[in-house]
């Protein structure tokens, strides 16, 4: 049985801190050990010791990477905390504002791109907002990237999608992909993904006009938590809105926000 010494979680800890951000305090030793153990059993390393050592030398093959994967939840669905994308909505429709940059910044496998991807297209059939728009999804997972950009999903991930819409946007799975779901082209041609560590300097293609960065700031500290925000929101235009989980608390960030509800908000002007 593999057993996780504290001075090697401390290790572990610190190495997730300095590279990616990841905040692990004392009492997420039990979840570190649990989400490691199987990876390193299967590879035949004989201690978490002995794993920290691989993953920290620089020249591991990509198992770096693949801790970061094991060590992040990804629990997500489709339009998760529909309060959002109504707001969102009635914003954009007041504006009517065209082109429109997007970007989802922590969009783990897509599903918040995606039903970006489809209100947006709704609002555009109405005439609500201008044809141009683009939708941006960054992560530092690149397991959940490459899932996003095949852009299929069990249905059960679209459960709070109605029947019209799911019409509209998707194909249903037959035979041997039946219970998946397949976003359109018409969606897809409008969302790219690439890998981003939010810890380095930001290299997109903004400014946005909108900005998602819901569920990520909870594996950060405090001190992180500014340097993250604000760096994120140095792409957002004055007047742009900014999202972030309702249940993450008070948005932590020196740069003026205006509070339109819980974990929404709009970038004040200089």
């Amino acid at each position: 049985m593999l057993q996780l010494a504290d001075p090697t979680y401390q290790d572990l800890a610190a190495l997730m801190h300095a590279t990616v951000g990841l905040s692990f305090n004392d009492s997420k030793k039990s979840l570190v050990s649990s989400r490691l153990a199987p990876r390193i059993q299967k590879l035949g390393i004989p201690s978490y010791e002995d794993y920290y050592n691989l993953i920290s030398s620089g020249d591991d093959g990509g198992e770096f990477q693949m801790a970061v994967d094991l060590l992040t939840t990804n629990e997500t669905y489709f339009f998760r905390e529909p309060a959002h994308f109504d707001l969102l909505e009635r914003e954009l429709s007041a504006r009517r504002a065209s082109p429109l940059a997007l970007w989802s910044a922590a969009s783990s496998f897509g599903d918040e791109a995606y039903s970006i991807a489809m209100l947006l297209a709704d609002l555009q059939q109405q005439g609500r907002i201008g044809p141009t728009w683009q939708i941006l999804g960054t992560d530092i997972s690149d397991r959940v990237l490459r899932s996003a950009s095949q852009a299929v999903y069990p249905e059960d991930r679209l459960r709070h999608v109605s029947p019209q819409r799911l019409k509209r946007h998707c194909l249903q799975g037959v035979g041997e992909s039946e219970g998946l779901v397949q976003m359109s082209p018409k969606l897809t041609e409008r969302v790219q993904f690439g890998q981003l560590n939010l810890l380095c300097p930001i290299d997109v293609p903004g400014p946005f006009d909108v900005i998602f960065l819901r569920n990520v700031l909870i594996y950060f500290d405090t001190p992180t938590k500014i340097d993250v925000v604000d760096r994120v929101l140095s792409q957002l235009r004055p007047g742009g809105l900014f999202f972030i989980g309702t249940a993450e608390g008070r948005v932590a960030c020196n740069t003026p926000l205006e509070t339109l509800a819980p974990g929404a908000f709009r970038k004040r002007p200089a």
